[in-house]
């Protein structure tokens, strides 16, 4: 069998993973890049055998690199969720730890150069408009994935890379509360669909009968509950503007609880059709800027910090996330930045191959 090679590198990005391209080596064509990225990764297979996927959402995701069209940002992020068993690929959702990784993979491909012991690395993903300054750690100007850093879901200690949002706000829908109201009610139960950084349904985990602290495996197991689910993401979708959200995994979906391990509050999140083992850093955001929304469904689980900038300790079941949010509330609630601290991981570089009659590069 011919088959097309392409350059890539390999890299852990917060607590997910996959392939980091630069976009000049795939194919302009949008349905064409689907058909490539689906055989790169083997999607349609819960193995992903054929490919380099790892048969979970948060290893089936891609990170396509190019010189940014922005005047403010030194790169491009194009980002793409592979599905795991069907061939499928979503390009509508960004994702924040695959974006931990794109300052360090900019600096190897060779569009940022190192400035200095940090190199400061201006992103815009391109998915969502997000513009997001990475903070990455280049001592003598050498790249280094070595630190004292540690975060949950990841084994170990790498060095770390600061990430600071900016204009999250509306990411995807134009509006910080897409349906115009705090609370939404579908199906019997109260929603907060709120945009910051990724469009999300939240509700309150009691009313849906849960405690908050299952773990993922018990929530996968929990079939009825993903149903209703379901249903209530499809018609949020709808009311948030964003039409037909079936074979779409945005807008996600968020539940709370109050916390129980010493954070702010207990979150579980949804990719949607299975739970995230940990917690996405674009989800991270618009889940704390809920919980520091009054009158959101988050009211009576916390005791909501009052000044800015606050630091929203999320548990979530593999630990815990901190965002730093900075806000204003003169006249309602009206979110300004939020920051997360991530770590990356580079863990090999090469060339994928393709069969030649997909693409011929």
């Amino acid at each position: 069998m011919a088959q097309t090679a392409i350059p890539y590198l390999f890299l852990r990005g917060g607590s997910s993973r996959g392939p980091y391209f630069n976009r000049a080596d795939l194919p302009e064509d949008r349905d064409q890049l689907a058909q490539v990225l689906i055989a790169a990764l083997g999607s349609g297979h819960p193995l992903n055998i054929d490919g380099i996927g790892g048969g979970a959402a948060v290893t089936t995701k891609v990170a396509m690199l190019s010189p940014s069209e922005d005047d403010w940002a030194d790169v491009d992020y194009f980002f793409a969720q592979v599905s795991v068993e069907e061939q499928l690929v979503d390009f509508k959702p960004t994702c924040g730890n695959i974006l931990s990784g794109v300052g360090p993979a900019a600096i190897d491909m060779g569009l940022v150069t190192p400035t200095g012991d940090v190199t400061e690395v201006r992103i815009r993903a391109v998915n969502t408009g997000a513009k997001v300054l990475a903070r990455v750690q280049t001592p003598g100007g050498e790249l280094t994935f070595d630190g004292g850093t540690e975060i949950a879901g990841v084994p170990g200690t790498s060095a770390p890379i600061e990430l600071s949002f900016m204009g999250v706000v509306g990411s995807s829908t134009g509006a910080f509360l897409p349906t115009g109201n705090l609370r939404d009610e579908i199906d019997g139960i109260e929603v907060t669909c709120m945009d910051v950084a990724m469009p999300l349904v939240i509700a309150r985990a009691a009313d849906f009968g849960l405690s908050g602290y299952e773990s993922a495996a018990e929530l996968d197991a929990n079939r009825e509950f993903f149903d209703r689910m379901e249903a209530i993401r499809l018609e949020a979708g709808q009311r948030m503007g964003m039409g037909d959200v079936s074979k779409s995994v945005t807008p996600k979906f968020g539940l709370l609880a109050p916390a129980r391990d010493g954070g702010t509050i207990a979150t579980r999140y949804f990719m949607p059709w299975n739970t995230h083992p940990t917690m996405a850093v674009t989800g991270a955001q618009c889940l704390a800027a809920c919980a520091l929304t009054p009158g959101s469904v988050s009211d009576g689980l916390l005791e909501r910090p009052t000044q800015s900038p606050a630091n929203v300790t999320l548990e979530h079941p593999a630990g815990t996330i901190d965002v730093l949010v900075e806000f204003d509330s003169a006249e309602g609630f009206s979110l300004t930045s939020a920051g997360l601290l991530r770590t990356a991981r580079k863990l090999a570089e090469g060339k994928i191959f393709i069969p030649e009659r997909i693409w011929k590069g």
